[in-house]
């Protein structure tokens, strides 16, 4: 700031306080008045010398304004107006995620792995983009670009270079996921000891299929081409890598590879595989068994033999825990089907311990999700024209006498015989209800810490819910495969960011609560280079804390902004 001695037509001296900034959107400096005094003449009746007086009050207010203690003033014309294409809206919530990116050293792998090349755009600031957007501002690459403004970081790069990154990003995609592993595991003891297992599929609007995109079993029940994704994930609920399968993919066939890489790139010793039903064929039991690992893995009662019912629906062994549940268990010799090399079966004999248990709460459960598929069943059966194969998905079981056309999916009108609800399904079903299995080579292990361990499997399904609602990763909006993977690549990094401040925070917040609260912790353009900030709440107070940022102040110059972020880049 300074004193400005403005000369009117008049002849006369007027003086003001003004200040110099750069105005990013018009590209050069700019002068704002701060405070204006008055006449020379006039403030010579008031002050022995006023340019001095006055210069000595610019003096303490650059040195207020240099410790940041000095009051903001604005002063706004009301016809002032908004350049058209202005961005004065900017979000700095992000300056969080920006703290575990940078802690995680992904610029340093970025930048190392970009050093020998001739690109003309930074895959690191484009990453930040794609990361940033995704946890914040889930949108597709084209408007993630428009958009890319709403950050304060560097967007010196073209749409053209966007895409451009997403091949250089595929072709690095292993590397990232095991450098990620490294530096969790330095900087956050990972416990692999348990790793979580659990696969899930991604669709895409396109009729046509390729190598990837392959109609499959959906998990939305959709007819559309689909990706299968498989991943691991650890103790504290952060993943650890994933793999991506053609959409038809059965759930099962996906263990083998995946655990063949996560063996040999990841380092991580004996592991205890946890998974649940889809993931049990004896193939997946004996190759875990053979590389000298364990599992826990749900056992489908349902799809049993009746002597495994039997055993179940037993009263005889059962202890109830607390009121909350009955389990019992016991070691039992079971026989399982293995494809050798040559694709030849053979039976193997593995000794595993079989847990059981009841829940109240469980059967409750089964009871009200079955309602709504045998309210379906019930109007199918009086009126059959409404339903095809997929909208009668979840009903069709309990009706006898049904049949699809092949062809169309249509229920076919040359039925012969009427159709019937299936009193004896319903039956078979409710007597299981609430009682559930899990199998493990585990067998030292009490029941209570078996179950437990397979509990824990709902924090991976809870991250593909996170990937498919706050994220918004469906419907992929790609075409080529390089750029298929290094989207799916880019959601797994803003996974593990969101995992890792909800490990922080101690799960105190969920990931959605987290995200909401810094996608509103923004900012508008006021004047000169000042930015006014208009939500704080207990959640940004608490990030804040742990990390070290202030969300809370209302009012800061740009220089302090960038301050902040450059200091949360620092490792």
């Amino acid at each position: 700031m300074y004193l400005k001695k403005s000369k009117r037509s008049s002849g006369r001296i007027y003086l003001s306080i003004a200040d110099g900034y750069y105005d990013k959107e018009r590209g050069h400096t700019r002068t704002a008045t701060i405070k204006s005094l008055g006449y020379l003449d006039e403030l010579e009746k008031l002050y022995e010398d006023p340019i001095a007086h006055f210069e000595q009050e610019v003096k303490k207010m650059n040195e207020q304004k240099a410790a940041q203690k000095r009051p903001f003033s604005f002063s706004i014309d009301p016809q002032e107006r908004i350049d058209i294409g202005s961005t004065n809206r900017k979000n700095f919530g992000y300056a969080a995620l920006s703290k575990i990116y940078h802690e995680l050293e992904i610029d340093k792998f970025l930048i190392n792995r970009q050093r020998w090349r001739k690109d003309d755009y930074s895959a690191n600031n484009i990453m930040k983009l794609l990361v940033f957007s995704r946890l914040l501002f889930p949108a597709s690459k084209k408007n993630t670009y428009e958009n890319k403004d709403r950050f304060f970081e560097k967007t010196d790069f073209s749409l053209d270079d966007v895409y451009r990154c997403l091949s250089f990003l595929n072709q690095h995609k292993d590397n990232l996921q095991l450098w990620l592993h490294q530096r969790i595991n330095q900087q956050y003891k990972r416990n692999t000891e348990l790793v979580y297992y659990d696969v899930t599929n991604y669709y895409f609007e396109i009729d046509e299929q390729d190598e990837l995109r392959r109609k499959g079993v959906s998990k939305e029940h959709r007819p559309d081409p689909i990706v299968q994704m498989g991943m691991f994930m650890d103790t504290m609920g952060i993943p650890i890598t994933y793999k991506l399968f053609p959409g038809n993919t059965v759930d099962k066939a996906t263990l083998i590879p995946a655990l063949r890489t996560i063996q040999h790139d990841y380092s991580l010793g004996r592991i205890i595989v946890v998974a649940d039903k889809g993931i049990i064929t004896g193939d997946n039991i004996w190759y875990t068994l053979s590389a000298k690992n364990g599992y826990v893995l749900s056992y489908s009662i349902r799809g049993a033999n009746q002597k495994f019912k039997d055993y179940v629906l037993d009263d005889t062994g059962y202890v109830w825990k607390n009121d909350e549940y009955k389990v019992k268990s016991r070691l039992y010799p079971r026989e399982i089907t293995v494809t050798t090399t040559r694709g030849r079966k053979m039976k193997k004999r593995i000794d595993e311990k079989q847990v059981v248990f009841y829940s109240e709460k469980y059967a409750l459960k089964a009871r009200m999700e079955r309602a709504a598929a045998l309210e379906k069943a019930r109007d199918l059966i009086n009126n059959p024209s409404k339903y095809n194969k997929s909208t009668a998905y979840g009903a069709a079981k309990y009706v006898k006498n049904l049949a699809f056309d092949p062809k169309t999916g249509e229920i076919k009108n040359d039925l012969k015989q009427a159709l019937i609800f299936d009193e004896e399904k319903l039956r078979k079903e409710e007597e299981l209800d609430g009682y559930y299995a899990i199998v493990t080579s585990e067998w030292k292990e009490p029941d209570e810490k078996i179950i437990d361990i397979y509990r824990g499997l709902w924090k991976i399904e809870e991250s593909f819910k996170v990937t498919k609602s706050d994220f918004q990763t469906r419907p992929v909006f790609l075409s080529t495969t390089e750029h298929i993977e290094a989207h799916f690549l880019t959601c797994f990094v803003a996974l593990v960011i969101a995992r890792i401040l909800e490990y922080r925070m101690n799960g105190k917040y969920s990931v959605t609560a987290m995200l909401e609260s810094l996608r509103k912790a923004s900012c508008s353009h006021v004047q000169e280079n000042y930015y006014l900030f208009d939500y704080y709440d207990d959640i940004l107070a608490d990030i804040g804390k742990e990390l070290d940022i202030d969300f809370g102040k209302k009012c800061m110059p740009l220089g302090e902004v960038k301050k902040i972020l450059a200091e949360v880049k620092k490792r």
